[in-house]
């Protein structure tokens, strides 16, 4: 009875298969945008982050400080001068478990993804690179000259080299693993501002 049950399935399931079809043309070219960075910040929102257009350093400083994340009696690291006032000097922690109370992190990102709204956030410049990953917020600010349309032209951008660790990050830490239910903040940055800013910044 066992092997007839077997020989009936394997013959249904030879029957079933589908007619062979050719192998698609190789895939040459990603999705263009006609205003990227406006996709850049439709897609950034979905993924529970804020994009802040910026047309100098000073507008995008002014921008932060209305938002209420800027607060100097909690600790705040930036290596973008001018931005925000930092409370310590990052370069002089020795030990990256006392970054555990980082308030606001402000980073730069070296260009922005339209796409999917990822950032691609090298830490060469970076001493401790949980820094992103353990602030309670974060704030990247990316030249808004260097926003590509698709993964495909991010990837090409990418010049590795050295560099020992590079991400790249869209929007706030998230999960939906329990209960199908979204947590922003599950394990990461609650909050992710993005500054496209039109000046060039130093460090950026």
């Amino acid at each position: 009875m066992a092997a007839d049950s077997r020989s009936s399935i394997l013959s249904a399931v030879r029957a079933a298969q589908v007619p062979p079809v050719s192998r698609p043309a190789p895939f040459t070219a990603g999705i263009h945008y006609a205003d990227p960075i406006q996709q850049f910040a439709d897609s950034l929102q979905l993924v529970g982050g804020r994009c802040l257009r910026a047309t100098t350093l000073a507008d995008a400083r002014t921008q932060l400080q209305a938002s209420g994340l800027v607060t100097p009696e909690r600790r705040i690291c930036s290596l973008i001068p001018g931005l925000v006032t930092p409370t310590f000097d990052l370069d002089q922690v020795d030990d990256p478990h006392t970054l555990e109370d980082v308030w606001l992190a402000a980073l730069p990102g070296e260009f922005a993804v339209a796409e999917n709204a990822a950032i691609w956030l090298p830490t060469d410049r970076l001493k401790h690179r949980v820094v992103p990953f353990l602030t309670q917020h974060l704030v990247l600010v990316v030249s808004s000259r260097e926003v590509v349309h698709n993964m495909h032209e991010a990837y090409r951008r990418l010049t590795l080299g050295n560099r020992g660790f590079g991400v790249f990050l869209s929007g706030p830490s998230k999960t939906a693993d329990i209960e199908q239910s979204l947590v922003i903040g599950a394990h990461g940055a609650r909050s992710l501002q993005v500054v496209l800013c039109d000046e060039a910044v130093g460090g950026v």
